[in-house]
């Protein structure tokens, strides 16, 4: 098994490991032990959030791991109670303190939030100034459709390097995908193996695709395993989600097959076009306004 993940080179020039672990909805008791046992295996990225109330347990994995910290790419999230020039400074230095680290990587705002986007420009403003101060290498967002990359981009003075968004093969968001290649803006999947299904709703779950189970046969992987280097071929970003180090180092094991352009297209073609996780519009401050803790 290959120990390295090919890379992704932004439009700042700062190179990001293709493949990471997410830490979405991972209890803060196992996130340690999580990121532990991903870098042990070679993942390099490791990716939270505010939000995800674990990047403490984060940052503890990271010094328990014995991994120098300049090896590791460390991606986290601005959530929408601190949007505004002043408060998104402060989210920076809460999450920094928290992951223990003096400089992050890549500083998202995790959603649009339309119903009040003057909020979203002023928390981007702030990430640009923190870009500009050195304090973080790149900075981008997530879950931003297209609307309101325009928007950001009518002001902004600097293009996002990256958009983090839900993309598995029943929800491919190509459109979206096309307008970052436009603006050399890089896409990010979470929920990459479709894991959102199943607390979206849906029966339906990509890991029991007939289609993807038959290629997982073709090259003796999994289905997880084949998705996951779908993305890959695809040039995207993934960030698959577990706690569990067997299934860690399942999903970085994807460096060592390749799929045909016929298999390529047959899982493109299971794209249903629906949304697993909540549409970015019915992100508002009134239903998902939560305090971010102090450090």
């Amino acid at each position: 098994m290959s120990t390295k993940s090919p890379s992704i080179t932004f439009n700042n020039g700062v190179q990001m490991p293709a493949l990471g672990l997410g830490v979405f909805q991972s209890p803060p008791s196992e996130t340690v032990g999580a990121v532990e046992a991903a870098l042990k295996t070679g993942y390099r990225l490791i990716d939270t959030a505010a939000a995800y109330a674990n990047e403490r347990e984060v940052g503890e994995g990271l010094r328990r791991s014995g991994i120098a910290r300049d090896e590791v790419f460390i991606e986290t999230k601005v959530w929408i109670s601190d949007y505004g020039y002043d408060a998104t400074l402060h989210a920076f230095d809460k999450s920094s303190r928290k992951l223990g680290v003096e400089r992050l990587d890549l500083l998202l705002l995790h959603q649009p939030l339309p119903s009040a986007f003057e909020r979203t420009l002023d928390a981007y403003r702030a990430l640009e100034k923190l870009l500009a101060d050195g304090r973080v290498r790149a900075i981008g967002v997530s879950n931003f459709m297209p609307k309101h990359l325009d928007r950001l981009l009518s002001t902004a003075s600097v293009v996002p390097v990256v958009n983090q968004i839900e993309v598995h093969p029943y929800f491919q968001q190509t459109a979206l995908q096309r307008v970052h290649e436009k603006h050399g803006i890089a896409t990010q999947a979470w929920s990459p193996i479709g894991g959102v299904i199943a607390y979206g709703g849906h029966k339906k779950t990509a890991l029991d695709d007939s289609t993807l189970l038959g290629v997982a046969r073709q090259h003796g992987k999994s289905a997880a395993q084949v998705m996951l280097r779908w993305h890959l071929q695809k040039g995207r970003s993934a960030i698959p989600k577990s706690v569990k180090p067997s299934r860690i180092s399942e999903n970085f094991d994807v460096f060592d097959f390749e799929l045909s352009r016929e298999q390529v297209a047959a899982i493109d073609a299971l794209d249903t076009e629906v949304r697993g996780g909540p549409d970015p519009d019915s992100i508002t401050l009134d239903n998902y306004g939560k305090a971010i803790p102090e450090a």
